[in-house]
């Protein structure tokens, strides 16, 4: 629209040029872009301009709010810059992670994880309560059928965690999540090392000259990174089916073709370079620790939680068992005994020092883990994407590693983690002292991994605290011309459920009341009603925005949850379009609160009178609670 293109002039030549953009979209109130500098763009000069709302950074992108009538500026800035459309919609929030490969792969693990995060450290807890059982009581799975199910319980979770983060991986790929774990499911059937051992010893382990080989463990049980490699590679196929196949038989030949063409590819080429991977670690760190024990284990120490999250630890795991075997000790792994608790030491720091509330609450159960020898949860929840302490426990695991080889301690019992590996260390002939070193170091890794983290700083994860809003700079007041007599419009509440500051909404943009004045609601369930009699002016798409204009003038802009454009419309079912007459209390919109709960997306949703310098003032309902009807806010012209 020609009214915009002054303002979608500006916003290009401040962005940096339109050679400074790789690729733009837009959401309900946003134009996204992705710049290919950003310091190029003039953050001061867009945020004073008149049309934007404010600039903000957030997912690798350069997000310059504008309000209800974004998709008219989105048009005008194509044009004006003769950009090519990069969708005009932006249904994935983040649109890939941005930054260096390592930036990259974080972002990519942890996306991956964190949708299950709760039930991994659950997971992990109920493994470290089935040792202790074990440990006090001497019950095993042959001796205890409590044992056996609860033993089940924690480790089914790990032994399967190739299916589950098929179906994260397949978001993250934007792959069909059924297709991703069928081939999951290949990797982990239960008959395939029979299978393959047998072909080995016929001589036929091979297709078309390439070996059919598993990894150095045996299986793809418990594995993480072959099956991201093979949803990866099965969503490049499934796009491409889907490009070529006719509709008609697209819904059956799309997935047959992806699953038949991704899992021998995965057990035929990421089988292969598994192995090839281990046998070089193998030999790797048999000619290092040749060279130098203590040398052996600070590398091994530090490295041991990067090749874990790789599955390259499997190549160590046969060489301590046949040392095991033959002296009923081993060493190999020693210095691979205490990473997880300077992963106890930075968690502890990172609870204590952390603002972020959701970062205090995953952080307790991946702590508790830790402490049973499992550090998944405290890894990919929590330390690899902040990278920070990742880095703290790797640099103290290889200190206390190079230490632990340094005094020659070895380890008479095979397979204990955590707390309850310290047994292994009694010696026949040393006695109880090669534990007590170990106890010592083990508390010198949580003291000075705790300590260097309540030293270094915390990197927030989720953005920050979410009661500190951005400060506006004050105008000073203007006198008033003379008394007026003062018009209401009462607005009810869209949406039941408990009633939320906006100020506390988990969003700058909306906390900070830069998209106007109002509330937000904690919803209860999943329907959104007409506040107020009045004509839709927006219904977003993917259904997790609604705009109306009330019969008084005041336009309101009910979003449900944060980031939730990212659903791409799942979980939402909207009842009214563009230029609906509505009455208050008429249905609007339902919403799946689990399927954005599953998201991990906040359903906090604010109410917003997004021409509220129009009005006087808008005044909010002091209710802790409310029901669809209920009063919310009030204008004042």
């Amino acid at each position: 629209m020609a009214k915009y293109t002054e303002l979608a002039q500006d916003i290009l030549a401040h962005v940096g040029g339109k050679e400074n953009v790789n690729s733009l979209k837009h959401c309900v109130t946003r134009l996204r872009f992705d710049l290919k500098d950003e310091s190029k763009a003039d953050d001061d000069y867009l945020k004073q301009r008149d049309g934007v709302v404010t600039v903000v950074k957030a997912g690798g992108q350069y997000q310059v709010v504008i309000g209800n009538h974004v998709p008219d500026v989105y048009d005008e800035v194509l044009k004006v810059g003769g950009i090519a459309a990069g969708g005009s919609l932006d249904i994935d929030e983040g649109d890939g992670p941005k930054g260096n490969l390592f930036d990259r792969f974080v972002d990519l693990i942890s996306g991956i994880f964190q949708p299950f995060l709760g039930p991994l450290a659950a997971a992990g807890i109920v493994k470290g309560v089935v040792a202790i059982l074990g440990a006090t009581l001497g019950w095993t799975a042959d001796n205890n059928a409590l044992y056996a199910i609860l033993n089940a319980a924690g480790d089914g979770f790990f032994q399967y965690l190739p299916v589950l983060i098929a179906f994260t991986s397949a978001r993250k790929f934007k792959m069909n999540e059924w297709t991703a774990a069928a081939i999951a499911t290949a990797l982990v059937y239960p008959d395939i090392a029979t299978t393959v051992a047998t072909l080995t010893k016929a001589g036929v382990n091979n297709v078309l000259g390439i070996p059919f080989e598993l990894p150095s463990s045996g299986s793809y049980l418990s594995t993480v990174m072959p099956v991201i490699l093979a949803v990866w590679v099965g969503s490049l196929i499934e796009k491409w089916m889907k490009k070529i196949t006719p509709d008609v038989v697209k819904v059956f030949v799309v997935p047959f073709v992806t699953i038949i063409v991704t899992v021998p590819l995965t057990f035929l080429v990421v089988g292969p370079v598994a192995n090839y991977a281990s046998d070089f670690i193998s030999n790797a760190f048999t000619s290092i620790m040749n060279f130098s024990p203590i040398v052996y284990g600070l590398l091994l120490g530090a490295l041991w939680q990067v090749m874990v999250m790789f599955g390259l630890h499997w190549a160590l795991v046969p060489l301590a068992m046949l040392q095991f075997s033959q002296n009923g000790w081993t060493d190999i792994l020693l210095a691979a005994a205490l990473p997880n608790f300077t992963q106890t030491g930075v968690l502890a720091a990172i609870m204590l020092k952390t603002k972020e509330q959701k970062v205090k609450t995953i952080a307790m159960p991946a702590f508790i883990s830790s402490i049973f020898g499992v550090t998944e949860p405290a890894i990919y929840g929590i330390t690899l994407p902040m990278k920070t302490p990742f880095y703290i426990s790797c640099v103290v695991s290889g200190l206390i590693g190079a230490g632990l080889s340094l005094f020659h301690i070895k380890m008479y019992a095979f397979g204990a983690m955590g707390i309850f590996q310290f047994p292994a260390w009694v010696s026949p002939t040393k006695g109880m002292t090669p534990m007590w070193i170990g106890l010592a170091f083990t508390l010198a890794a949580i003291l000075i991994s705790f300590a260097i983290q309540m030293v270094a700083p915390v990197p927030y994860l989720y953005g920050g605290p979410k009661d500190e809003t951005p400060k506006t700079e004050e105008k000073p007041a203007q006198p008033v011309a003379e008394l007026k007599e003062l018009k209401q419009e009462i607005i009810a509440s869209p949406i039941s459920g408990k009633v939320v500051k906006l100020e506390n909404v988990p969003d700058e943009v909306f906390a900070s009341g830069a998209m106007g004045k109002g509330i937000a609601v904690d919803p209860a369930e999943g329907v959104v009603a007409a506040p107020a009699s009045g004509e839709i002016t927006l219904v977003f798409p993917t259904g997790h925005a609604i705009g109306m204009r009330t019969e008084n003038g005041a336009e309101i802009l009910i979003h449900v949850g944060m980031d939730t454009v990212s659903l791409g419309g799942k979980g939402f079912n909207t009842f009214v379009q563009v230029g609906d007459k509505v009455d208050a209390g008429q249905k609007l919109l339902e919403f799946d609160l689990a399927t954005i709960r599953d998201a991990n997306l906040p359903v906090i949703s604010p109410v917003i009178v997004t021409n509220s310098t129009e009005f006087e003032d808008v005044l909010t309902t002091q209710d802790a609670r409310v029901n669809i009807g209920d009063y919310l806010l009030t204008t004042l012209a």
